[in-house]
């Protein structure tokens, strides 16, 4: 068979369209691929390979254009239920069986998308290093001795070395987005409720959303078409608007935070990068306006204190308190500190929020996204094992605000640096407007 050169969706349906190859061979190839690849820890599990490939055999009876991921080769988190493997979460005793996939796998694997397996996560999706796994530290795909991001780790590196075409992750402060800017990926955040969480394990159940990884924007954009849906066996789940922003076709408003505000924790390529990329957007027809960034800050500060660190107990937290030595001990420091916050103080948080999201909603009224950098810098896995809380807390400086102010963002390659290592930005708006961000970010990887 003549080989694809890349797993992008698009390619790959046009190949299956003109009967290049079928999804019998391309399974086979990524199967014989996987066998000798280097061990990056970023698989959990994989489906036996007899399963995989009867789900290919069973494409060979439909024709491309039926399905609109027709024979596309997917991996999941490992808190994101597939029947047939064990759900672990990142913990080996933990571990469940599950009767039946998550409620997102199901609408994909229905739209003829294969799973292949399950993906590392930092335990718990407590994390967005990619280091806190008792399968060993995810190694960043362009370069090993660095972090590859997290929670959603494994799902990341299964994209970006060329095993799948897509992923799901997990978000709650990050962990899709981290891991998509370390790796060179298109990682969309969704709107809170867009996506069913439906057989899902629970960081913070009322932040949690299922994201997207992926090569380019259009391949998120149409695997965001597949997922979305109203469930209502999900009591978060949301539907949309009746009607949806769209962003002019040649000109747009794009917010950024003011220069003092911007932190890159001594990295000054990223710094360069962001100001490229600046550039580069203005090129596209954006006008630029500065704004005061410590709403945001401030917002995404509550999140690892108060209401929200005692929802995260809520999840798990028992299951610490009974079997603490089946977790990392950078968890058992982080989690159950939570049963100890009073409801008054949850309370007061919960307000606070709401101060901080009037503060910030009249900004959608100006402009049309808010683009920061997706993290400040990159880490050495060493030197985050050295300093696990403090480095972890630098890199979602620019993310753990989005969830609890339900914005949705899209993470979007942005070049590299000296040393080869990727730089991403993000492209933040109000909720349900990710269509409109995919959009732009469609246009930016042009």
């Amino acid at each position: 068979m003549a080989a694809p050169s890349s797993l992008v969706i698009s390619e790959l349906l046009a190949g299956y369209r003109a009967g290049v190859f079928s999804p019998v061979e391309i399974i086979e190839q990524l199967l014989s691929a996987q066998r000798s690849r280097p061990e990056r820890h970023e698989w959990v599990a994989l489906l036996p390979e007899a399963s995989v490939q009867q789900r290919a055999q069973a494409l060979a009876a439909l024709k491309p254009d039926s399905l609109p991921l027709y024979g596309i080769p997917f991996a999941i988190k490992d808190n994101i239920d597939l029947a047939g493997l064990p759900t672990t979460a990142g913990c080996r005793e933990y571990a469940y069986a599950p009767d039946t996939s998550a409620t997102v796998v199901e609408r994909l694997i229905a739209a003829g998308a294969i799973p292949i397996g399950k993906t590392a996560l930092d335990q718990f999706a407590t994390g967005l290093t990619g280091t806190r796994s008792p399968w060993g530290a995810c190694r960043n795909s362009f370069d090993a001795r660095f972090i590859s991001g997290g929670s959603s780790s494994g799902s990341a590196i299964a994209v970006a070395s060329g095993q799948v075409s897509f992923s799901l992750g997990t978000d709650t402060a990050g962990s899709v987005r981290v891991p998509a800017a370390f790796n060179s990926l298109i990682g969309l955040k969704p709107t809170f409720g867009s996506l069913s969480t439906r057989g899902v394990v629970p960081a913070c159940r009322s932040l949690d959303c299922v994201g997207i990884l992926a090569l380019t924007a259009a391949d998120a954009a149409r695997v965001l078409t597949v997922a979305r849906a109203f469930d209502p066996r999900d009591p978060f789940s949301r539907s949309p608007p009746a009607a949806s922003s769209r962003l002019p076709a040649r000109t747009f408003r794009f917010a950024v935070p003011e220069a003092a505000q911007l932190q890159f924790f001594g990295d000054a390529e990223y710094q360069r990068l962001f100001a490229a990329a600046h550039q580069k957007l203005e090129l596209l027809g954006g006008t630029p306006l500065p704004i005061d960034f410590r709403p945001f800050l401030a917002a995404g500060d509550l999140l690892y204190g108060g209401a929200w660190l005692a929802e995260r107990y809520c999840a798990v937290g028992r299951f610490i308190d009974e079997r603490p030595e089946t977790v990392l001990p950078v968890l058992r420091a982080i989690i159950p500190p939570g049963r100890l916050i009073p409801a008054t103080e949850a309370f007061r948080g919960q307000y606070r929020l709401r101060e901080l999201k009037r503060a910030t909603d009249d900004l959608w009224h100006a402009v049309d996204t808010l683009v920061t950098p997706t993290a400040g810098t990159i880490y050495p896995i060493a030197a985050v094992e050295a300093d696990p809380i403090a480095l972890n807390d630098n890199l979602g400086f620019y993310t753990r605000f989005t969830n609890l102010l339900d914005l949705a963002s899209v993470a979007v390659p942005a070049g590299f640096r000296s040393d080869g290592l990727p730089f991403g930005i993000s492209l933040t708006g109000p909720a349900w407007s990710d269509d409109t961000l995919l959009a732009l970010a469609e246009r930016l990887q042009r």
